[in-house]
């Protein structure tokens, strides 16, 4: 019998990479299956069509806003075959707040989640004494020039979708009404104006790990990035000359660190693959509490399990960068998933992040976000 080998497509970083070649290594040990694993950059990660992907793989890594697109695509497989039926709900009693169910859509589950992360905030400790607990703390940091946000297209729109859940005014998931009120609106984009002139303008060009990268320089007066999605390795001593250290957002609401926008990262089986059987049983293999607890978390993995959220020992290893910020995690808030949505996330990130450049008259900008949002589902 010839041995069976699959391939994989991750995003490139040593987060998404390195603990999926480090339990396919022990899956090829434990079964004889030999997987291998190819990566793309994070922009193409957020943009790059999944159906190209799963062509040519037999897995795909994915995020949650794609599932509709690749609905009616067809282009993978469901994974809620009833003989799995334990293993599902296992993997839904350990899901961090709503990591496993971002991923079911029409009726069915699309990928098991492997990697859980939200908005949360990052900071200095060797800079300032605690994390900020409210906006208006974080902002007297910003305007002292110690607080940076990434707004690269999409995160200015995840740092939108964020306050306006904090707020307890969150953005419409389902359409085709509007995405949000017009007061609401205007609330949001009055704190991310506040926010954009205090900060330095590069932030419009910086995802998180440019803002990582600035914040761990041992010259960096930079103590706090407010909003922006956790990387656990900058919270392991070592990986870089700085390390941070990770907190749950900063409320601008009454209601605590709630709403922020969920990210994380799920593994998907291609509809083309030639081995599904195989294919599955890595699937839920890799997403077990059990893996995401012991090899995937030493690999420098961020695990979507609740097991591994609750180590001791992968927090002791990480700074409690679970526990710091679970419950922002848990009270998350899950982003629109139809098929539209992926391209009115980058146009509306391009107009929020001109809205903050030019000064735009904030009625209009909510006019344009809110009839893009409509036509997002025709």
């Amino acid at each position: 019998m010839n041995a069976v080998s699959l391939k994989g497509m991750t995003w490139s970083h040593p987060r998404g990479y390195d603990p999926l070649v480090a339990c396919s290594a022990l899956w090829k040990e434990k079964t004889g299956v030999d997987i291998s694993w190819d990566k793309r950059s994070l922009q193409d990660f957020e943009s790059y069509p999944v159906e190209d992907l799963a062509a040519r793989y037999d897995f795909v890594v994915i995020d949650h806003p794609h599932v509709g697109q690749i609905t009616d695509e067809n282009c993978l497989l469901p994974l809620d075959d009833p003989q799995r039926a334990d293993e599902i709900a296992a993997l839904a009693e350990g899901t961090v707040g709503g990591s496993f169910e971002s991923y079911r859509w029409n009726g069915h589950l699309w990928a098991l989640p492997i990697d859980a992360a939200a908005q949360v905030q990052a900071w200095r400790p060797d800079l300032v004494a605690a994390p900020a607990r409210v906006w208006d703390e974080m902002m007297a940091w910003a305007k002292e020039g110690s607080a940076l946000c990434p707004l690269r297209p999409p995160h200015s729109l995840m740092v939108f979708f964020t306050l306006a859940g904090n707020l307890g005014t969150p953005c419409a998931t389902d359409g085709p009404g509007d995405l949000i009120s017009a007061e609401a609106g205007r609330r949001v984009l009055g704190l991310m104006r506040a926010l954009f002139d205090a900060i330095d303008p590069e932030c419009l060009t910086m995802d998180p790990i440019d803002v990582f990268e600035r914040m761990t320089k041992p010259s960096s007066t930079i103590a706090c990035a407010p909003l922006i999605y956790g990387y656990v390795g900058y919270a392991v001593d070592g990986f870089r000359e700085r390390t941070l250290a990770f907190a749950d957002i900063p409320a601008v609401g009454s209601d605590g660190p709630v709403g922020s926008a969920i990210g994380g990262t799920g593994i998907a089986v291609s509809i083309r693959t030639a081995h599904p059987r195989a294919a599955l049983d890595f699937a839920y293999w890799i997403a077990s509490g059990d893996v995401q607890r012991g090899p995937y978390a030493a690999a420098g993995g961020q695990p979507g399990h609740a097991a591994a959220w609750e180590a001791d020992s992968v927090n002791a290893a990480t700074g409690s960068f679970y526990r710091s910020t679970r419950a922002t995690l848990e009270r998350g808030w899950v982003r629109p998933r139809h098929d539209g949505y992926v391209a009115f996330q980058q146009h509306a990130s391009e107009r929020i992040n001109l809205a903050l450049q030019d000064g735009d008259d904030d009625d209009a900008v909510i006019a344009e976000l809110n009839h893009a949002f409509r036509e997002s589902f025709r």
